[in-house]
């Protein structure tokens, strides 16, 4: 079933501010991956163990269905994260052919940031801003 996000970005304080929002909503986190988590390949080595324990993805549901996610975004990995620019909606739409038409229409005049393609962990996955500022990040779990 197609459902909507939010999506946070920290520099470094994905868990605290999970923890704190866990504790707000009195909530449980339904996933957690960490970036050491990610299987090293030839174009990706293996990260720094600083980097390791940092979220990669977290999800915790809030209100009426809604999930809050997250991912740690530090400078070291080529991010740079400002408040304000620290948030996506996130779109989980139910067919490949419904994300792409979404993803098409949004980027008109906007950027791509990573254009939709199957990723590591089974998804198909693309983010962008659009022409207003808007961020966006699609992820169809429907195989091709």
């Amino acid at each position: 079933m197609s459902k909507v996000s939010t999506y946070l970005n920290f520099e470094s304080e994905t868990e605290s501010a999970f923890n704190f929002y866990k504790e707000v909503f009195e909530s449980e986190f339904t996933g957690v991956m960490r970036f050491g988590d990610i299987p090293p390949t030839e174009n990706n080595p293996e990260l720094p163990e600083e980097l390791r324990n940092m979220i990669m993805h977290i999800e915790l549901p809030i209100l009426g269905g809604h999930v809050l996610m997250g991912t740690d975004a530090p400078e070291s990995m080529g991010f740079k994260v400002n408040k304000g620019n620290n948030y996506y909606i996130m779109l989980q739409p139910d067919t490949r052919l419904e994300t792409k038409k979404l993803f098409d229409a949004l980027k008109v005049d906007g950027q791509i940031e990573q254009e939709l393609q199957d990723m590591f962990w089974g998804d198909y996955y693309g983010s962008l801003k659009d022409k207003f500022g808007v961020q966006w990040m699609f992820n169809c779990i429907e195989k091709p």
